[in-house]
């Protein structure tokens, strides 16, 4: 992958999260004072412990080894599901957690590697718990609303590739030689914008990156290696895919990816969002119920 243009896109989409982080850090300890109406809880609700539900469906887009920047014409985007939910601590900042499902793909014959014909498919699950900062209060129920979010999960990882009609699982097969972790950690930071439609039902679209300590989620990241260091025939096929378009097979210690530079991959999504319900009206009706005699 081109390193600077990857570089420059990370470094563009830092500097339109982080100024966020001064936001978060004067919310984060404003008292959740002010209250709202909400239809079926009532009014005078508070922001503190207020819980949504949240679900969303979109685009995956890898970025790695496999391709050398943005090619509009051959993007490899995959579907992605999400379900989460939020928990608010103040007028401004949620906690946030998701569960998430995705799928991305790439092949090497639309890069500038094209001699190495390697190509890959993974269909992941993730998790991550995280803040969501917005930038208007809860109480005032603006109608669009932008926010930021990040946070800390894992993702499990399954790459595999296409041989003569099957799909084979490339982990078990240590195409590098070595075997990695299937489960490495998980960096999300991302911006959306949300859009009330009525006291309880929102949506929205979001903007996320997803950053791995890992840099095998396409399983590609060093050298060829020994071909007598893999296990068997299978493995030496899809460690080394350039015969099958007519080129020489590479030599051991040729670049097969670039470990310098972990992989990542990115979601746009559109959301929608359900106020369930607060801490203060479950409070409030426990006051209500009538005593026992």
């Amino acid at each position: 992958m081109n390193n600077q243009l990857y570089i420059r896109m990370r470094r563009s989409f830092l500097a339109l999260f982080l100024p966020g982080l001064s936001l978060l850090g004067s919310v984060l300890v404003l008292p959740a004072r002010a209250q709202a109406r909400i239809e079926g809880l009532g009014s005078h609700i508070p922001a503190n412990g207020v819980i949504t539900l949240i679900g969303g469906a979109g685009v995956a887009y890898y970025m790695g080894d496999l391709i050398d920047g943005v090619d509009f014409d051959h993007l490899g985007l995959g579907p992605n599901f999400a379900v989460g939910g939020t928990y608010r601590l103040t007028e401004h900042v949620s906690l946030r957690s998701e569960l998430r499902y995705y799928q991305v793909r790439a092949n090497q014959q639309y890069s500038r590697n094209f001699k190495n014909n390697l190509s890959f498919r993974t269909r992941n699950p993730d998790f991550y718990v995280g803040a969501q900062a917005d930038l208007f209060p809860f109480s005032r129920q603006a109608r669009a609303n932008p926010y930021l979010f990040g946070g800390i999960g894992f993702t499990y990882l399954n790459p595999k590739a296409n041989l003569e009609g099957t799909w084979y699982s490339l982990p078990p097969l240590t195409t590098e030689g070595v075997r990695y972790a299937r489960m490495p950690l998980l960096g999300v930071a991302g911006i959306g914008v949300s859009y009330q439609l009525t006291d309880r039902w929102g949506v929205g679209v979001e903007l996320c990156n997803n950053f791995l300590t890992s840099d095998y989620l396409d399983d590609v990241s060093t050298f060829y290696p020994e071909p007598d260091a893999l296990p068997n025939d299978l493995a030496r096929q899809l460690s080394d895919r350039s015969t099958e378009i007519g080129e020489g097979p590479n030599q051991p210690g040729f670049q097969r990816g670039n470990p310098k530079v972990k992989d990542s991959y990115i979601f746009l999504s559109i959301r929608a969002h359900y106020l369930l319900t607060t801490r203060f009206f479950a409070q409030q009706r426990r006051k209500t119920r009538c005593p026992r005699f």
